[in-house]
């Protein structure tokens, strides 16, 4: 992987200044060590304003070819713009000399996945997927629940991205365009697949329901995808903006205990409230009485949240950039999770199980 040559901070181009841009790429991106916000895109006047109140020293451009027209100006270039136009604007980052991180999905489907990726090998550039939610406080304990041996074996891993979001917001997110990548399945979608084939490995079977129940809803709002993991694990996984009352976050079984975990991970509230790491108070830190329990039924135990790490991810890029580190998020894992999602839908459309062949799984 290129890194720059001189120990002075990276210059970090940010496409997108929406809500990942503002209220997640941009605040994380200033508040890693060694990385600098030099340059936004955006041209709305609203969000140009927020930028020079939030991030003075940063510049604000027009477009993305402004923002490129000198890589020589950049270290690394962020992609957090509309889901359409991720491919050939981290397609222009790489011909540009640039590496790329790309907000989740990477692309539309796992062929643009796997096409990008080969452009990124042949430059010898980084590129990487922004799967922030590797580094919530619950998926955190869950994975060091399930490496330690607590649960025993598991068997049955439930997971759930829910919300109650019954009306319309108007935005590319509800076009029904599949150049868009709208709707919930890739948007939350993306993230609850990640998690699964992050934890039990490659899927050998997908079956889907797939739904629309909004009233005038172009996309889809409501999804549930059960995975056959090649170790044996079963997924379950729920994502949907008609909750009225949400499920538990995570329910996993395993043939020792069980663990069970209400509510969401709060960084991203944290963050969209303005609040930012290293601000001085403790980051990520869930209350205990959010913990989730682990045990069995009559014999359960609150466990301690592990806090949230989303500026994880950030070190992580920077250290690649630098002394040549492992990736923080692998992009062959977008192909893994892109071609599951693909699966889905044809399962939906098909009211039937997919199988995945060993080398697409």
């Amino acid at each position: 992987m290129s890194a720059p040559a001189t120990a002075s901070p990276l210059r970090v181009g940010l496409v997108g200044y929406g809500l990942a841009g503002s209220a997640f790429h941009a605040p994380l991106i200033a508040t890693t060590p060694g990385m600098r916000l030099a340059a936004v895109v955006t041209a709305d006047p609203e969000r140009r304003a927020r930028l020079h109140r939030e991030h003075p020293d940063a510049r604000a451009a027009d477009t993305p070819e402004q923002l490129l027209a000198d890589p020589s100006a950049l270290d690394l270039v962020v992609i957090a713009s509309p889901n359409r136009t991720h491919v050939p604007l981290a397609r222009a980052a790489l011909a540009a000399g640039l590496p790329a991180v790309v907000d989740k999905p990477l692309a539309a489907t796992a062929a643009e996945a796997a096409a990008l990726i080969a452009l990124a090998e042949q430059h010898g550039l980084l590129l990487t997927v922004f799967q922030n939610r590797r580094w919530d406080g619950d998926f955190r304990t869950l994975r060091r629940l399930v490496t330690g041996g607590e649960l025993g074996r598991v068997h049955r891993f439930e997971s759930r991205f829910e919300r109650w979001r019954p009306q319309i917001k108007p935005g590319w997110k509800e076009l029904p365009d599949p150049a868009e990548v709208g709707g919930t399945l890739y948007d939350l979608g993306s993230h609850l697949v990640d998690q699964a084939l992050t934890l039990f490995g490659p899927a050998a079977a997908v079956y889907a329901e797939i739904d629309s129940r909004r009233a005038g809803a172009a996309v889809d709002d409501d999804a549930f995808i059960a995975l056959t993991h090649t170790s044996g694990v079963r997924s379950h996984l729920w994502t949907s903006a008609v909750a009225a009352q949400p499920g538990p976050r995570l329910r996993v079984l395993g043939d020792r205990a069980g663990y069970v975990k209400y509510g969401l991970d709060p960084q991203e509230a944290e963050l969209r409230a303005g609040r930012r790491p290293g601000d001085g108070a403790p980051w990520g830190v869930e209350p205990e009485s959010a913990y989730g329990l682990l045990g069995t039924e009559g014999d359960t135990r609150p466990v301690r949240t592990e806090p949230g790490d989303y500026p994880a991810f950030y070190r992580a890029v920077a250290a690649a950039l630098r002394d040549g580190g492992p990736a923080p998020v692998d992009p062959r894992d977008a192909i893994a999770a892109l071609t599951v999602l693909e699966a889905a839908r044809r399962s939906a459309a098909t009211h039937s199980v997919v199988h995945l062949n060993p080398e697409e799984a």
